[in-house]
């Protein structure tokens, strides 16, 4: 017996059987581009086929050299390319594991000066215009994606997922918005729906009956000028003609301006949109984006909107999901915050991708922790993110490990990021925290406000105390209208109707959310928020937003020239920033401070004196390192490790800090 009865359930193919219907969806992780990096790939995967996924689909290959995301990035062209990847389906396969080969031509989305496109029209997100395909290159690169499938056979892969959505190549002959021609592979939808279907239907002809063949079909475009409902659907039951093993659900061109994957979309925010097209296809059909969770995965499918779950971060997050959704360890699990810090941000900064939560991902070959030889007596001050990695991971290791904090709960500034509308899902790894606090041992002393001379005695000592907001030079600081984020957000004091934050940082657009939005937003206040409806109603599934009226009226301040959020995440700053702007929130840089008092806040714009007749001036003007315990410890000779914010305060970098913990935790 199981809580999971469909999700652990198998799926079978016709020539092969996966064993259950947890799909690792594709992400480029960098390791694809080198074959010097293939081991590493290799054991990133073998890791989750041993943690029990059931298919698992790779970062995308370029089936020519002019398909290539970026210059000499994947591609699968050549027999020594399928070669090299031996290595990669040998080590699934010893684990019992199923992998597909993503080809994808990104077209447009090139970022290189020889880039192709259905028509000459050049993306908004990347630097180059493509040339209009000729009619035989179009065929050409037809055969192209045939012959790269074929070459993923003989690397030994179980399959190939065509990528036809995101708005890369095969997207963008599907929409008019991108595809202008008029020979055979434009003009109309039937005639724009012909690539694709080449593309399918030479596959399945050149790579043969027993290969799986899956399609990311793209069901919501969430951009102008997109494919209708009616053409999605006619285009499904064309690809399934043509020999289609699975479609997986493709949602939002790269390009479009509604979120897709962060942490505020609501968790399996568009199951219903794979439902619709479930019903009208008899292929096994994948849901996708923010499905995290055992629970939420088994819904989905019971509900029969999907017959597959598709999870990419989560399983970077966390190996052995689905051995731990197995084991009935759901409490185990690593939870994807959806955050994109260290994953997609890494991938657009053409950085190896891996996880805030867990940086041993895409570095299971760098980053071990073994067990230890030495058993050592460890001491951690400070429960908040990199506190609590540290005593979690030194514990695993087998170390005894005291861990301190001050107040009266774990988390420090996740507890805080927890109460940001859009964020509540951090919670959780708070809850995983305290759920491996006891799994491992680690004695926890809460309320507990050490000194340097309770600590002398252990072996290491780790002070991880965090920050405290820092508190600007400002005339009139003092006034009972200045509170900090601090205050604010945990709620210990509350703020006007009218508030000015000075500081527009991460911290500025949290606080600037928490002020302005409910937490645990329905699903459908999101989507007229953001302008989503039914694809059948409005092409695309893009339709006007509907604003609320704005909560308070909040101006949002830095000195800075620059435009306001720019060092924000870049998959997830444009989010905020629209988020504020749409909320009324008024934005000013190049601001000098000049006092507080009862008329308010005074400031200096472009020379120009103003007042801000606010009740409250919300101090976000960065952090201070605590760490107070640090010389007295040294001045005693006892071994201290100074990590997280306690060693640098840089707009609470819990990445930075969980890595910095883990790593340490790997050396003791």
């Amino acid at each position: 017996m199981t809580a999971y009865p469909h999700l652990l359930s198998p799926l079978a193919l016709g020539h092969t059987t996966l064993r259950n219907r947890v799909v690792m969806g594709s992400m480029h992780t960098k390791l694809e581009d080198r074959a010097a990096d293939l081991p590493k790939l290799a054991a990133f995967f073998a890791e989750r086929a041993r943690g029990g996924v059931g298919l698992m689909v790779t970062g995308g290959f370029a089936p020519t050299w002019r398909g290539w995301l970026s210059p000499f990035g994947s591609r699968m062209t050549r027999e020594k390319h399928a070669l090299r990847h031996r290595v990669v389906t040998d080590a699934v396969h010893e684990h019992g594991g199923k992998i597909l080969l993503q080809v994808l031509h990104a077209g447009r989305y090139s970022y290189h000066p020889f880039s192709l496109g259905a028509s000459a029209r050049k993306s908004p997100i990347t630097p180059f215009a493509p040339r209009a395909m000729s009619t035989r290159q179009v065929d050409r690169t037809a055969t192209a994606f045939a012959r790269a499938s074929l070459l993923a056979r003989r690397a030994g892969y179980d399959g190939v997922e065509i990528m036809g959505s995101e708005g890369y190549l095969i997207n963008q002959f599907l929409a008019a918005r991108t595809n202008d021609r008029h020979d055979m592979w434009g003009g109309s939808a039937v005639k724009r729906m012909r690539f694709p279907l080449e593309v399918v239907r030479r596959t399945r002809e050149l790579a043969g009956d027993d290969f799986i063949v899956q399609y990311r079909i793209s069901l919501l475009d969430l951009v102008d000028d997109a494919q209708s409902w009616e053409e999605t659907v006619d285009l499904a039951k064309r690809l399934e003609e043509a020999g289609v093993s699975i479609f997986n659900t493709g949602i939002g061109w790269h390009e479009a301006r509604v979120p897709t994957i962060v942490t505020s979309v609501p968790p399996g925010a568009f199951a219903w949109v794979t439902g619709k097209l479930r019903a009208e296809v008899g292929t096994p059909v994948i849901a996708s984006n923010r499905i995290n969770r055992p629970e939420a995965a088994e819904q989905i499918l019971a509900a029969g909107e999907a017959d597959l779950v598709s999870m990419a971060r989560p399983l970077l997050a966390d190996a052995d999901w689905v051995a731990k959704t197995e084991q009935g360890r759901e409490r185990e699990i690593i939870t994807c915050i959806a955050c994109n810090q260290a994953c997609l941000d890494h991938t657009f900064k053409n950085q190896r991708a891996t996880c805030m939560l867990n940086p041993r991902a895409a570095y299971e070959t760098e980053l071990v922790l073994l067990p230890t030889r030495t058993r050592k007596r460890i001491a951690v001050a400070g429960a908040g993110p990199a506190g609590l990695a540290t005593a979690i991971e030194s514990a695993g290791r087998g170390h005894a490990v005291d861990l301190f904090e001050a107040s009266d709960d774990i988390g420090g500034q996740f507890r805080l990021a927890a109460r940001i509308p859009g964020k509540e899902e951090f919670a959780r790894t708070l809850d995983y925290y305290r759920h491996m606090i006891e799994v491992r041992g680690v004695t926890l002393h809460l309320g507990r406000r050490v000194t340097a001379e309770d600590l002398t005695g252990f072996d290491e000592v780790i002070i991880a105390t965090g920050v405290e907001p820092r508190i600007p030079a400002i005339p009139g600081i003092e006034h009972p209208k200045v509170l900090t984020y601090q205050q604010v957000i945990s709620g210990a004091a509350e703020a006007g109707e009218r508030v000015a934050i000075i500081g527009a940082g991460g911290i500025g657009f949290d606080a600037g959310e928490y002020l302005l939005h409910d937490a645990n937003e329905p699903l459908e206040d999101w989507m007229r928020r953001w302008g989503v409806t039914d694809p059948a109603l409005e092409r695309g599934g893009l339709t006007t937003k509907v604003k609320a009226p704005p909560r308070r009226e909040v101006y949002l301040l830095q000195r800075k020239e620059t435009a306001l959020g720019k060092g924000l995440g870049k998959t997830t700053g444009w989010v905020h920033r629209a988020t504020l702007q749409d909320s009324g929130v008024t934005m000013l840089k190049g601001v000098e401070y000049v006092r507080i008092d009862d008329e308010g806040l005074h400031i200096t714009v472009a020379g120009a004196p103003r007042v801000l007749n606010v009740d409250t001036v919300l101090l976000c003007a960065g952090q201070n390192p605590v760490r107070d315990l640090v010389a007295p410890l040294r001045e005693r000779g006892v071994p201290v490790h100074v990590i997280g914010g306690a060693d640098v305060a840089a707009e609470l970098d819990a990445k930075r800090a969980i890595k910095q913990a883990t790593e340490l935790a790997a050396r003791l």
